[in-house]
């Protein structure tokens, strides 16, 4: 008897998407199986590698990698359970059917035990794999880690004579004197601006990244609450999101808070003099000055990695990067008696 060979005629129908999948999951997998759809592949046996390729041609060798690992996670959880093995044979009944096969029980069972072991196959990350290049060191012009004077200059960029520059100026200084990411700072409410850790006044923030809250105390940044309590009155902002959009004009605050990318946005909008050049500061550039600055004066790691919110300190060094490569300067142990180029 000829059973299906190759899984042809088999129309498997399972949920890739796991439940209370967040956001960078959804789409990833949303991504995939459209490709999956408009592309006439199976989805018990995708060609990853060629996915992989089609990714590759607009996204970072990183975050392609992210990509699959994501939709491999998902299958890997899949593939495992029952109620996979249940869609696999009642396709492989439907199938058989309709092609008008008589099968046995041990035939059935070999059908389904070669699907699934097609599919496992198809999300091996040896057929699929993409190198990532891992850096030792990153060029200064990477990332941005402004200087004391620099931070300067970009908290007085907005200026304080408009309402909108008003908001700018709080959103700059704390995300200055506290390292937040764009997220926390568009979640903060006015509750939040003065809370305590050990006596010390503080930031709470909530929700930080994988849902974990934390206090940064202020020290003696504490200052930079006099200017969100001017934007905050100006507003008239008692209660709820501290930093909010504009109706048209700017003149009219609304009553919702920003968005992480109205912040990218707002930053976007400024821009300060390095190296001779004018140039833009992400919200992760802040964090980054954060680091750096506080490191500078003596602050300790652990403190610094606590305030950030990192789960590594070694993530936390990488932000406040390389402070003297001079260590790394070489001195002339070759020589070469360039006046024989005189006259080339």
């Amino acid at each position: 008897m000829a059973i299906i060979k190759r899984s042809e005629g088999v129309k498997i129908h399972f949920e890739l998407m796991p439940k209370g999948a967040g956001k960078d999951a959804v789409s990833r997998i949303t991504r995939f199986m459209d490709w999956i759809e408009n592309n006439d592949q199976k989805i018990y046996e995708p060609d990853l590698a060629a996915y992989r390729d089609l990714l590759l041609e607009d996204l970072a060798p990183s975050s392609a990698a992210a990509h699959l690992a994501t939709i491999r996670g998902s299958y890997k959880k899949i593939v495992g359970s029952n109620q996979y093995r249940d869609a696999v044979e009642v396709a492989i009944i439907d199938a058989l059917e309709a092609a008008g096969q008589p099968y046995s029980i041990a035939d059935r069972e070999a059908a389904v035990n070669r699907i699934i072991e097609r599919t496992k196959n198809a999300i091996n990350p040896n057929l699929s794999r993409v190198s990532v290049t891992k850096n030792q060191d990153n060029p200064d012009s990477d990332y941005h880690r402004l200087t004391a004077r620099q931070a300067e200059a970009l908290l007085k960029a907005p200026g304080v004579n408009t309402l909108q520059g008003l908001r700018d100026t709080s959103l700059i200084a704390l995300m200055l004197a506290t390292g937040i990411r764009a997220a926390e700072a568009a979640a903060l409410e006015v509750i939040d601006l003065r809370q305590s850790l050990g006596g010390e006044l503080a930031l709470h923030v909530r929700h930080g990244k994988g849902d974990k809250g934390r206090l940064i105390p202020y020290g003696d940044m504490d200052w930079i609450l006099i200017i969100i309590d001017a934007w905050t009155q100006a507003a008239g902002i008692h209660e709820g999101a501290v930093f909010r959009g504009f109706y048209a004009g700017y003149t009219t605050v609304r009553n919702s808070a920003l968005t992480t990318r109205a912040i990218q946005d707002i930053l976007a909008g400024y821009s300060v003099p390095i190296n001779g050049d004018l140039v833009t500061i992400t919200p992760h550039d802040l964090r980054r000055t954060y680091a750096r600055l506080n490191y500078e004066i003596g602050m300790d790691l652990i403190s610094i990695q606590q305030n950030l919110g990192h789960a590594s300190l070694k993530t936390t060094q990488g932000y406040i990067g390389v402070m003297d490569a001079s260590a790394r300067r070489p001195v002339m142990v070759i020589e070469f008696d360039l006046s024989a180029l005189k006259g080339k």
